[in-house]
């Protein structure tokens, strides 16, 4: 098999959460993979950035700013890509947040943001694009989902939950468009050395850090470009007999 199916060479591909973190790495990653990327976040700034680095590498990319819990404005991501670029091809869903919360102690709010951001966003950038993709003749859908959807960790109930939801819709959407040639996969890191927005606290604790170790056979974090490559081996031809999967990055920890 050509390596060249390895390559997103004129393909045109969105990655939500992108202004820092594992969402930069892999929007860095698919440029250099050869795709145009819209980079996007919260904020402009990040979001710019991101975009202004993969400019300054050769690569074309354009920044946007969106909130991917509200559809409409998943809705208007996608109608910016395609006036830009002409098309979209590949949409990764990889904006998250993490909250720290027991469950004896988990409230509401907090269950409602979770859900708003890491399945709802995810959900409605997914139909967005997929609307799109159908009218291109296809096109792939990649979710940055997590370990914590796989096994349980402790003080993190509402995450967890979340992270469960996406696998299924995962696999739920990949059965009802793979007719339509709309590929649908996550990849599920593990423990990565960049902690996800609002978990610092939680990541940083002496004695989480130690059980993290103990509990990877690895023996260490996960760096971000170390997930890259699995984001651009799902996102190209080379997994084009794929959808549905979930696959976990996390050094061993769901082998144990």
């Amino acid at each position: 098999m050509s390596l060249q199916r390895f390559s997103l060479d004129d393909k045109v591909a969105v990655v939500t959460g992108s202004g820092r973190g594992l969402g930069r790495a892999i929007a860095k990653g698919m440029a250099e993979a050869g795709a145009a990327v819209v980079t996007t976040s919260r904020h402009g700034d990040e979001a710019e950035a991101a975009a202004a680095e993969i400019r300054a590498a050769g690569g074309k990319a354009m920044a946007t700013v969106t909130d991917v819990a509200d559809p409409e404005a998943c809705n208007a991501l996608v109608a910016r890509t395609v006036a830009a670029f002409g098309r979209l091809d590949i949409m990764a869903c990889n904006a998250g947040i993490i909250l720290t919360n027991p469950a004896d102690q988990a409230t509401r709010a907090e269950l409602e943001q979770t859900f708003a951001v890491n399945v709802g966003g995810a959900l409605y950038c997914a139909q967005a694009a997929a609307r799109q993709m159908e009218r291109q003749g296809g096109g792939s859908i990649v979710v940055t989902s997590s370990n914590a959807s796989l096994v349980a960790f402790p003080d993190l109930l509402t995450y967890n939950i979340s992270k469960g939801g996406v696998d299924q819709m995962v696999k739920t959407l990949a059965v009802e468009w793979a007719p339509r040639n709309i590929r649908v996969n996550a990849f599920n890191p593990g423990y990565l050395e960049h902690s996800m927005s609002r978990s610092e606290g939680y990541d940083h604790d002496p004695e989480t850090e130690a059980a993290i170790l103990r509990l990877t056979p690895m023996g260490r974090r996960g760096r971000v470009e170390e997930v890259v490559g699995v984001a651009i081996f799902l996102a190209s031809d080379a997994s084009s007999f794929i959808t549905g999967t979930v696959l976990p990055v996390d050094g061993g920890w769901c082998a144990l």
